[in-house]
């Protein structure tokens, strides 16, 4: 690759992104996967375990306030950094408080302020992810959005994998209160980013009654109305094999923490494994599932998808009965981190094949939507599926969850051959 095209990378705005991408990713496993571990360590029940994903509904309603957030000033702050910055740094400065709040409550005797502190601290992870897109689309020019795109991934999945292995290794050589406070001090690139970037020039606009109405008409119903004029009564099906897509994986996601310290493993090998080694095997499925694309088409390889989600699941009961062998945990994160990979590439593919250009952004935004909210909502559920039925039993349900994306995702490949 020449090194003009690679000196995009260094642009100061694309190095911005990277630093801001990682800001967003910090906050996201703290309020999933590495708070399970944490409340499974302080002897919290897996029933109320369990209800902690019901605070990640945030992340799946964000698109509620974005109008809110693109348009309305904050007092004193919008005046000094403007609407993008003042934004971005209010969200920020609410993750490291929330952080260092939960750092120093203890949920074995506090469990529902640590609950309410959760509840919080998606919003402001959620509207932080909200302010630093709108930031990344407006900031350069569109021969700059490739480098920002690639920049505030390669930040994410990095912070991911802090937050997620980091914050275990902390925790089990320290403690938890440590691991939350450090996670907090690495917001502060984040904060530093967010003051130092230059503000958008973009055309400020406040909302009035008319232009709120205006809004909902353009962004939400706009969208569907197309949607459904465009592919008729099977849209129906079509939203209900997204919103079912992913649930086999989310149902068992929300207790995995939880899984891998009741049977004995310590927190560092469930960082090594599950976060580092997992991580690349993620790579490695996401990179397969490009190749399906490629080969197959966006919609050809969904069957097999949901058959991976679904099967990959059966490999944690041989973990369950087998104890903390780490050969049994490795083969459960190979299966399950490979099948989720393929899936994310495949699914994200077909998802942007089903939008119009003149709506891309908002039918994807509500598409994507749709995809977690129902996992999130029945993964609420799964402590209590645990503690009624057993591990095993959990993962043969979770298995079980996955037959209607399979059966859907049969209907609806047969249904884009017969039109093609």
């Amino acid at each position: 690759m020449p090194r003009s095209t690679l000196g995009i990378y260094a642009q100061p705005r694309v190095l911005a992104m990277l630093v801001l991408g990682f800001s967003s990713g910090l906050p996201f496993p703290l309020v999933f996967a590495t708070l399970t571990a944490w409340l499974t360590t302080a002897g919290v029940s897996k029933s109320e375990i369990g209800m902690f994903a019901w605070a990640g509904i945030a992340y799946s309603v964000k698109f509620a306030w974005a109008p809110l957030v693109d348009r309305l000033g904050i007092p004193g702050l919008t005046a000094w950094l403007g609407r993008r910055r003042s934004w971005m740094l209010l969200s920020q400065c609410g993750v490291i408080a929330v952080l260092l709040l939960m750092s120093v409550t203890d949920p074995a005797a506090r469990l529902a302020q640590v609950a309410m502190l959760t509840v919080v601290l998606a919003v402001c992870s959620a509207t932080q992810d909200i302010v630093v897109d709108a930031w990344r689309i407006e900031a350069v020019t569109a021969r700059l959005q490739g480098a920002m795109a690639a920049a505030y991934q390669v930040g994410y999945r990095t912070a991911v994998l802090v937050a997620g292995a980091g914050a275990l290794y902390i925790a089990d050589l320290g403690s938890w209160s440590l691991a939350y406070q450090a996670m907090a001090v690495l917001m502060l690139p984040g904060v530093l980013t967010a003051m130092l970037v230059a503000e958008p020039v973009v055309a400020a606009a406040s909302i009035t009654a008319g232009s709120l109405a205006d809004w909902f008409r353009a962004a939400v119903a706009g969208p569907f109305t197309e949607f459904f004029q465009r592919v008729g009564g099977f849209g129906f099906v079509l939203l209900l094999f997204i919103g079912s897509y992913r649930i086999s994986d989310m149902v068992l996601g929300v207790m995995a923490n939880p899984f891998y310290i009741d049977t004995g493993f310590s927190l560092s090998e469930i960082a090594t494994v599950t976060k580092v080694f997992g991580f690349a095997i993620t790579l490695a499925g996401a990179a397969l599932g490009g190749v399906a694309v490629a080969r197959y088409g966006a919609a050809r390889p969904l069957v097999a998808g949901a058959v991976l989600l679904a099967a990959s699941n059966l490999v944690f009961i041989g973990l369950a009965q087998a104890g903390p062998s780490l050969g049994w945990l490795i083969a459960a994160i190979s299966a399950d981190n490979l099948a989720a990979g393929f899936v994310g590439t495949i699914f994200i593919a077909y998802l942007s094949s089903l939008t119009n250009v003149a709506y891309t952004a908002t039918q994807y935004a509500l598409f994507t939507s749709l995809m977690s909210l129902p996992g999130r909502l029945l993964s609420g559920f799964s402590g209590q599926v645990v503690e009624v039925s057993g591990w095993v039993n959990f993962f043969i349900y979770t298995t079980a969850a996955g037959i209607p994306a399979i059966l859907l995702a049969m209907v609806v490949v047969r249904r884009r051959q017969g039109s093609e």
